[in-house]
């Protein structure tokens, strides 16, 4: 199965996990990254990461964060069809960033979407799945 982690989802670790929520949502994403490296899901990495990665002013979190790009099966380009769906996306009222990560996910044909983004966990989306990490391990260890 085809995965996609945003931003947010890749820097939940570092967040403050004083609140329960953002703990959980911390130990999910590195339980899910645990089953990456184990090979049970397959990681897509798109150009939209290595960008808003490179924003990232803490070069630790950044080269830990990209680092998961050599783990991923597949590298997701700009190409036309990902703009074309991107410019269908905004129209829904998705941010242009967001909508160029669920672009990418649905062009790698990734089931799964997973974010923190509480606004974006809202939309839905034909052809993939937006959860955040505690609802995407629920699903899968049912």
């Amino acid at each position: 199965m085809r995965i996609y982690l945003d931003t947010c989802c890749y820097n939940r670790p570092y967040d403050d996990k004083k609140q329960m929520k953002i703990r959980l949502e911390s130990m999910a994403k590195l339980h899910i990254q645990k089953k990456v490296h184990e090979g049970k899901y397959d990681l897509v990495w798109s150009y939209i990461l290595d960008y808003e990665n490179k924003e990232n002013p803490y070069r630790q979190r950044r080269e830990n964060i990209q680092s998961w790009e050599n783990k991923s099966i597949f590298y997701c380009k700009p190409l036309d069809e990902i703009l074309n769906k991107t410019e269908e996306l905004e129209i829904k009222g998705i941010k242009k960033k967001d909508a160029l990560h669920i672009s990418c996910a649905l062009y790698s044909k990734c089931e799964y979407f997973i974010t923190t983004d509480v606004k974006l966990l809202k939309k839905q989306v034909d052809g993939i799945k937006i959860v955040n990490p505690i609802t995407f391990i629920e699903e899968m260890e049912e």
